[in-house]
């Protein structure tokens, strides 16, 4: 341990030399000091987050991705390019432990300068939030300023799924159809199941229930957040539409009734529901009814209604929202030291970033792998080509999904934007598989190619 310490401390120096972690810290307190500034809120509770949290952490994350990669790829490019590596290799030292050494000094330093912005945030938030009218300081308080959890309605791919079979099997019998259109009358049946599930017509009533689970026996007496989500569909004059909520069950909870509430389509709105509306068994039964004349509503399964309910405080749950950036760093320092295991300075960096690019390129690698195929289509028959390469790319556009899934569904920014809990749980998720298993199974790519590199050869070709 003494040695990768040793190259640990290397490491800081180099970056200090190269004054990297001091630009880096000035950019980081300009970016958190100067975004309030230049962009203003609208002086509501979700505007000032936005501003504050929002761009804030966007724009650390964004830098300190930047120079991680930079930092990566150029400590041990350029350690080889420049024949410092040889005198290092050259001592009781294995290669492993450079390579390890390296990445702890550039967590280690990203931990450091994650810390001073993420403080800096964190005071400027708790600043700004008491200049805020008394009742926005309230909403910040109770909807953005807390670790909620969230609880949706069971999913219903089950019933779909049956029902959606059940439909094409008495359609099969009265009208059958061509094994190759098979598939295709099958996904407009399962459309629009899926559409009836969700749909709630002009004086209709629509009722879900929601099970809160363990949070049940802690939840008594304090008042939780009903965020619905829907669609009209057609547009009214005003864009906005009649509804009336009623949350609890006449004779076994609490009953709470709206007034008609006038709400925006496809866009979030939250209210607050009284306490104490679920039954014994923890379930909330909420029921909507739709006051529009000749306008249908549709609540999408995914995210038309959730319950949000107090689970901790925002102190603790801002710490876990860094701590998961800061896997990201360790994925990202893990990265670059890999392609400079093999490539020089500029190779080894544009082979990072090319291949940050292609992760973030999810869309068009989600198409490919649905058609099998990276080749162009038949436009006369729809059938998709196929070329020899689909036997190495589809596997590798897969392997990319599954990495990019990963990433993507552990952004904390967008949690503590809206007030949701970041639980120790998924913290230790995103932990495991971001940088023990996609960050551990880089690392030992990079210290098997790092090992096999032939240093002296490689500067004699300079």
């Amino acid at each position: 341990m003494q040695k990768i310490l040793a190259i640990t401390w290397l490491t800081w120096k180099a970056a200090l030399r190269f004054r990297l972690f001091l630009v880096i810290a000035a950019l980081l307190v300009l970016a958190v000091v100067g975004l309030p500034m230049v962009i203003k809120d609208d002086g509501t509770a979700q505007g000032f987050t936005q501003i504050i949290l929002t761009y804030t952490l966007s724009s650390i994350t964004a830098l300190l991705g930047l120079s991680t990669l930079w930092l990566s790829c150029g400590t041990l490019a350029r350690d080889v390019e420049e024949c410092q590596i040889q005198v290092v290799a050259t001592k009781p030292i294995a290669r492993w432990q450079i390579w390890l050494g390296k990445w702890l000094g550039i967590i280690s330093l990203n931990a450091v300068l994650l810390a001073i912005s993420g403080g800096c945030v964190y005071g400027l938030l708790q600043w700004r939030a008491g200049k805020l009218p008394p009742a926005q300081q309230a909403i910040l308080r109770d909807q953005i300023l807390v670790a909620r959890g969230s609880a949706k309605p069971a999913s219903m791919d089950a019933q779909i799924e049956s029902e959606t079979e059940r439909i094409l099997e008495n359609r099969l019998k009265t009208a059958p159809v061509d094994k190759v259109d098979l598939a295709e009358v099958r996904r407009q049946i399962h459309e629009g199941v899926k559409a009836d599930a969700q749909v709630v017509p002009p004086s209709y009533v629509k009722q879900w229930q929601i099970d809160l689970g363990f949070a049940k026996n802690y939840l008594k007496g304090r008042p939780l957040q009903l965020r619905i989500k829907f669609n009209a569909s057609q547009k009214n004059n005003a864009d906005h539409y009649l509804g009336m909520w009623q949350v609890g069950v006449p004779q076994k909870t609490l009953l709470w009734q709206s007034e008609t509430m006038s709400l925006p389509q496809d866009t979030f709105q939250e209210f607050t529901i009284p306490p104490d509306l679920f039954d014994a068994d923890g379930v909330l039964t909420v029921q909507f009814v739709n006051q529009n004349e000749n306008i249908a509503l549709l609540f999408p399964l995914n995210d038309g209604i959730e319950v949000l309910y107090p689970e901790g405080g925002f102190a603790l749950n801002y710490a876990r929202g860094l701590a998961v950036i800061f896997c990201w760093m360790a994925l990202l320092s893990a990265l670059g030291l890999m392609a400079a295991s093999f490539l020089s300075f500029p190779v080894a960096t544009f082979f990072a970033l090319g291949l940050i690019i292609v992760g973030l390129s999810c869309g068009t690698l989600s198409e490919t792998v649905e058609s099998g195929s990276v080749g162009v289509g038949n436009e006369e028959t729809g059938a998709a080509g196929h070329s020899v390469a689909d036997i190495v790319l589809i596997p590798a556009f897969k392997g990319i999904l599954t990495v990019a899934g990963f990433v993507k569904s552990s952004s904390p920014i967008d949690s503590l934007s809206t007030g949701r809990s970041i639980t120790w749980l998924e913290l230790g998720t995103v932990f495991g598989q971001v940088v023990l298993l996609i960050g551990g199974g880089i690392a030992l790519i990079g210290m098997l190619l790092f090992n096999r590199r032939e240093l002296a050869a490689a500067q004699g070709t300079q």
